[in-house]
């Protein structure tokens, strides 16, 4: 389909792919990762063909429609929403309107060549998906948040948010044969991802996508390709499977590079001993060649992590803090409308519904940033709560450093801590004295989590703290969190951070709000069985929970049951790779290291030390591929099992 031949790019002396080679197959759905300016963006513009390579060939199969979506800059004005997405099927619109024109004539005329022609493209616009075209149109905007009521509105009027949407929409009706996506779950809601997530697990042709989203890219992609150091490494499988290869890896490359150094410090050190020694010279030149023949390991560089934990909370009530009727809104628009609200000591609520469906609005009144027009919020006994706002990046001094904005909003007793506070958000060295106007979207977000670690608190307010964070700051502070024991009210659209936190979840949705027990997946379930455990906002106890869905009793038991049995074999299977892929790391370490002795000069007249050599690097081969074919099998049963 697609293959890059000893591909280099680079930019202002800098080096992002050097001579890389890499190909393309149909259907395969493919997620990029590497740290930030490894070359991600750099290496989806090369294959959309706004790129050109510096050195090498960019190939592409004849008939391949490349489609991409870059992560911003795009804009649609001119046109009503439905419209515009009806233009990503263009031919299909060409086509209708070739085939009015021909019933029209056809009703006069009965030309022979009409009624041919008519009956040519009826076939192909039916086979295309002529006569659902419309429905499909439909389907697509309205699994990616838009509502019927928007589809007469001028694209003019929708944000960049939903500007990124309408692209997406118009993308996935055109249907290429190879996708490509830059942060697509950027400006979606979980409703639109779990859509997205689904119709590209289901898409027929290739899928090539980055992503900081770990959950979208376990749920969509079966293979992960690496960039680092401007070369490509591919590992099979999902994002957590390629967390534990790429483990694997590094351990065993730190290995070979141990040993490699050992052998060149042997060599170095003979060529030294033996230099100047006539009689020793054409060993010593051997060893030259030998030495300058080896190819040197690079080893990835330890990857950085912000390390930080919350300060430990104050004491408080049992009581966080509660709404009770609250009705709230912004002119004639009613957001919430009656909602009550109880948050216990160490809860975590996630609250979770479609963007502008009162999210933000709802943790606003909770962190007392706005009064409700009706209804009252009440405060627990000792509470201090901290509130990291949606866009509480912004509300950064852009002209002053890192330093003096930390400074500016620190306690006197914390000052002489401040470096190392922003050290552990990896700003080191002369970064803390950029100013904050240069700094990413990314660089300011930890900023102002770093902030809000200056002053302990018991209640953490956070309206989606992961934006713009890496997987890797991600996963810190889902660590961070998970090990915070004071109370939590968060807005995410990441499914994995959801997952692993909530121990509630409130949905928001046309003014009112229902909670459900248990994180996101529980959520889901409790939404497809038709209810399952919700209640309103007030805290209920997990008996009385129990009692309201006690009559579901058995039936929740045997789907259980159910699920435990799939979660043991899948256990099984997961521990059956894991054991095979450390059998295949050490045995292709052992081939090589096999390979390594084979080619020693010496051994060329040494046959009593090579023959074995090469009946051992004959087993372990054949064991090789037994394990590697034991591998695609484990492999098929989990994609059969799902």
């Amino acid at each position: 389909m697609l293959q890059l031949q000893n591909v280099t790019k680079g930019f202002a002396g800098q080096v992002v792919l050097n001579g890389v080679d890499w190909h393309l197959r149909p259907g395969e759905r493919i997620g990029l990762c590497g740290e930030n300016g490894a070359g991600k963006t750099t290496l989806l513009r090369l294959l959309a063909g706004q790129y050109e390579a510096d050195a090498g060939q960019v190939q592409t199969a004849r008939g391949t429609l490349v489609g991409y979506l870059p992560q911003d800059g795009l804009e649609h004005r001119g046109r009503t929403l439905f419209a515009e997405a009806c233009s990503a099927l263009d031919q299909l619109l060409a086509i209708e309107t070739e085939l009015t024109e021909l019933e029209a004539r056809i009703s006069i005329s009965h030309l022979p060549a009409d009624l041919d022609r008519y009956a040519t493209l009826q076939e192909e616009f039916l086979q295309r998906g002529g006569f659902t075209m419309t429905a499909e149109v439909a389907r697509v905007l309205n699994g990616l948040g838009f509502v019927d009521s928007d589809h007469d509105r001028p694209c003019e009027h929708f944000s960049g948010g939903w500007q990124m949407r309408i692209a997406l929409a118009k993308l996935l009706l055109r249907r290429p044969n190879l996708l490509l996506l830059d942060e697509p779950t950027n400006h979606l809601d979980l409703p639109a991802r779990d859509w997205l997530e689904e119709y590209l697990a289901n898409y027929p042709h290739t899928v090539v996508l980055v992503s900081h989203d770990r959950f979208f890219l376990d749920r969509v992609v079966t293979k992960i390709v690496e960039i680092w150091h401007a070369r490509l490494t591919e590992y099979p499988g999902d994002y957590t499977r390629y967390l534990a290869a790429r483990a694997e890896r590094v351990a065993a490359l730190r290995e070979a590079k141990r040993r490699q150094d050992e052998e060149i410090a042997r060599i170095e050190a003979f060529i030294t001993k033996f230099r100047y020694n006539n009689i020793k010279a054409p060993l010593v030149q051997s060893r030259i060649k030998q030495l300058e023949k080896i190819e040197r390991i690079d080893l990835p560089p330890e990857r950085k992590r912000i390390a930080f934990s919350f300060p430990p909370p104050p004491k408080g009530g049992r009581l966080a803090v509660q709404l009770e009727a609250v009705t709230h809104g912004y002119g004639t628009r009613t957001v919430l409308a009656g909602v009550d609200l109880t948050v216990e000591r160490g809860e975590r609520v996630a609250l979770v519904g479609a963007n502008g469906a009162g999210k933000s609005t709802l943790m606003r009144l909770l962190a007392a940033n706005e009064s409700p027009l009706a209804g009252r919020r009440t405060e627990g006994a000792g509470l201090v709560l901290a509130y990291f706002a949606q866009d509480q990046a912004s509300t950064l001094d852009p002209q002053l450093t890192v330093l003096e904005q930390l400074t500016r909003a620190a306690p006197f007793a914390m000052v002489p801590r401040l470096r190392h506070l922003l050290g552990a958000f990896l700003f080191h060295g002369d970064d803390v004295h950029k100013r904050v106007a240069v700094l990413s979207g990314g660089e300011r977000n930890r900023l102002a989590l770093a902030i809000l670690l200056l002053r302990p608190a018991n209640l953490l307010l956070l309206d989606e703290p992961t934006n713009h964070l890496d997987l890797a700051s991600k996963e810190v502070l889902l660590e961070a969190l998970q090990a915070y024991p004071g109370t939590l009210v968060f807005v995410s659209h990441d499914r994995y951070f959801v997952d692993a936190l909530a121990t509630r979840v409130v949905e928001v949705s046309g003014g009112t709000a229902t909670a459900y027990l248990g994180n996101y997946e529980d959520f889901l379930r409790a939404k497809g069985g038709g209810g399952g455990v919700h209640s309103t906002l007030r805290v209920e106890s997990a008996a009385a929970a129990r009692s309201d869905v006690g009559g579901d009793k058995a039936a929740r038991l045997a789907s259980h049951a159910e699920r435990k049995a799939a979660q043991r074999e899948a256990q099984r299977r997961d521990r059956r790779l894991l054991e095979v892929e450390a059998r295949i790391a050490e045995l292709e370490t052992q081939l090589a290291e096999l390979l390594r002795q084979m080619q020693d000069p010496a051994m060329a007249v040494d046959h009593a030390r090579l023959y074995p050599l090469i009946d051992r690097h004959a087993v372990l081969q054949d064991e090789l591929d037994e394990q590697l074919r034991s591998w695609e099998e484990l492999h098929e049963e989990a994609g059969e099992t799902g």
